[in-house]
């Protein structure tokens, strides 16, 4: 505790006496301030406790009294120390009537207590406090790491909520509440996903105050609602402080700290040990990760090789069973065709941090393998990584139709295969390369090839390519049509709708079958081809389809 005028008062070597505002005597005092001017407001800071003799005061004075008592205060000097025996026996009635009336605790100080004794017992007490402070800092840090090293993030978490008298939360990489400390702050902590995704689009380190001064209060819950706190929470503890953790630009987790009033010194303290030690645990080294990344690219080239032997033996268990239970094979790239400056997997990065935050959550193994300007991914069938990927490309999917989505950092698109096992890895990776492909033509973020297997055929005519080769295949008899000499185009659509039947196509049609049959030769005249041929028939019927869809 810092020191206070009771503090002051109780001090046996200073004799003083409180001659007004006796109820005011617990406020901190910052500093201790001899002023013999008529208005020392200019040169306080706040918090003062300021000692005068009344030299250049008309102290008798009530007007001015009231004047100087009432400058004082509203500079938020605490408490105000007059020297007896000097220039008066005794504190002025006026004086002290206007210190009463302005609630400022006035402290006599008798003439064999100097003033410099007074300021050497603030100076004491602050540095004493300073030193308690530093101590405590050093001691939580101390348990802080203890708990870290025997229970992990859970164990930290308790011990830093312990430290500050109120809650603490630690968010992933995808903004989702990992751990909470007590049981109750998990629902306090999911309430405030909107300030932590804002904090995870600055760069790290960064932090912001959300409630409480200078920040502002999320949404609460209603009074006995779900949300409700326990009887043993917290009152009022809606003043939280947010910091980003991870020593890259992207944040790899974030540290939420909810208490009821702004932190001490002690507790600054033990916050920020509690960064330091999960940031350590959440960013893994540099070179780490890249050995891990090696291995799982000479993993996955085993796959594609047809030697899952070979991929399990070098695995070992760092993939647990991910390589013999079913899997699928994401493949991703950026939308762009041209790569982006720097990092150019920079647009993958939000992707990898859902699906790595899935599978820590859950306990699934998952490899992910930066293979040139794309994103290679293993994941279990079923599982949370592969459900969290779909999500997360749901919601990019969304913000480009509602035209939020253009031009950000991370588009992108998404292949993604069909169940496979370990000695099928080759035919997963080229479907999921076939579903990017048709997810890129498409103008989608992902495709799964079961939708491809399990829908038609005719939404691939799309491709600008496909008409473009329509176009061209029909356009004579277009131009033909377009004349008035008939109506190839439609008699060609009859008959080979109709499997080349010429009374059911002549039907269709309300002409005569040598009619049709008639026009069926100027076709094959017009196009150069035989419709007795069964790729003419086929590349006509799809370039028919593909016209008719635009």
């Amino acid at each position: 505790m810092p020191p206070t005028l009771a503090s002051l008062v109780h001090h046996s070597a200073l004799k003083l006496t409180v001659r007004a505002g006796g109820d005011r005597l617990d406020v901190p005092v910052r500093w201790a301030h001899v002023s013999e001017l008529a208005d020392p407001v200019p040169y306080m800071e706040g918090g003062e406790l300021l000692l005068i003799t009344a030299l250049k005061l008309d102290a008798e004075d009530p007007q001015a009294m009231r004047r100087y008592v009432r400058r004082l205060a509203g500079a938020g000097v605490v408490g105000l120390g007059f020297a007896v025996g000097v220039a008066y026996d005794e504190i002025p009635k006026a004086l002290v009537e206007a210190a009463e009336e302005e609630c400022l605790p006035l402290l006599e100080v008798p003439r064999r207590t100097p003033f410099l004794a007074i300021s050497k017992a603030v100076s004491a007490a602050i540095a004493a406090d300073q030193y308690r402070a530093v101590t405590a800092g050093f001691a939580a840090q101390r348990e802080l790491t203890k708990q870290a090293l025997a229970a992990g993030p859970q164990g930290l978490l308790s011990a830093l909520a312990a430290q500050v008298d109120g809650w603490a939360a630690l968010y992933d990489a995808s903004g989702s509440v990992v751990a909470a400390a007590p049981e109750w702050a998990g629902r306090r902590a999911g309430r405030l996903t909107a300030e932590v995704e804002r904090l995870r689009e600055r760069p790290t380190p960064a932090s912001a105050v959300v409630g409480g001064p200078g920040g502002s209060a999320p949404a609460q819950g209603g009074a006995g609602g779900k949300d409700a706190k326990p009887a043993d929470a917290p009152e009022n503890a809606d003043r939280v402080e947010l910091h980003s953790l991870g020593a890259g630009r992207r944040p790899r987790a974030t540290l939420a700290v909810g208490t009821a009033a702004a932190l001490g010194t002690a507790e600054r303290y033990a916050v920020h040990s509690a960064i330091a030690l999960l940031t350590l645990t959440t960013e893994r080294s540099r070179s780490l990760q890249a050995a891990e990344q090696r291995l799982g690219a000479a993993v996955l080239r085993m796959l594609l090789a047809g030697e899952p032997d070979h991929a399990r033996a070098v695995a070992g268990d760092l993939y647990g069973e991910l390589l013999d239970a079913p899997f699928r094979v994401l493949v991703a790239e950026p939308a762009s065709a041209a790569k982006p400056a720097g990092d150019p997997l920079a647009a993958l990065a939000g992707l990898v941090d859902v699906a790595e935050s899935a599978a820590a959550r859950s306990g699934e193994a998952v490899l992910v393998v930066p293979e040139g300007g794309r994103l290679v991914a293993l994941a279990a069938d079923g599982g949370a990584a592969v459900a969290a990927c779909t999500r997360y490309a749901a919601a990019r999917e969304g913000k480009r139709a509602g035209g939020s989505g253009d031009g950000d950092e991370d588009a992108m698109v998404v292949g993604l295969s069909a169940p496979a096992g370990p000695i099928a890895a080759a035919a997963a990776y080229k479907q999921a390369e076939q579903a990017l492909s048709v997810a890129r033509r498409r103008g989608r973020v992902l495709v799964e090839h079961e939708q491809l297997a399990a829908g038609s055929v005719l939404p691939l005519l799309a491709d600008d390519a496909v008409k473009a080769f329509a176009d061209g295949l029909l356009r004579a008899l277009r131009e033909h049509d377009a004349t008035g000499r008939g109506d190839l185009v439609a008699s060609l659509r009859a008959w080979l709708s109709r499997h080349g039947q010429w009374d059911a196509a002549a039907a269709d049609l309300g002409v005569h079958r040598h009619t049709l049959r008639y026009r069926m030769r100027r076709v094959e005249e017009i196009l150069g081809r035989s419709l007795d041929d069964p790729d003419a028939r086929m590349e006509l019927w799809l370039a028919l389809k593909a016209t008719s869809a635009e």
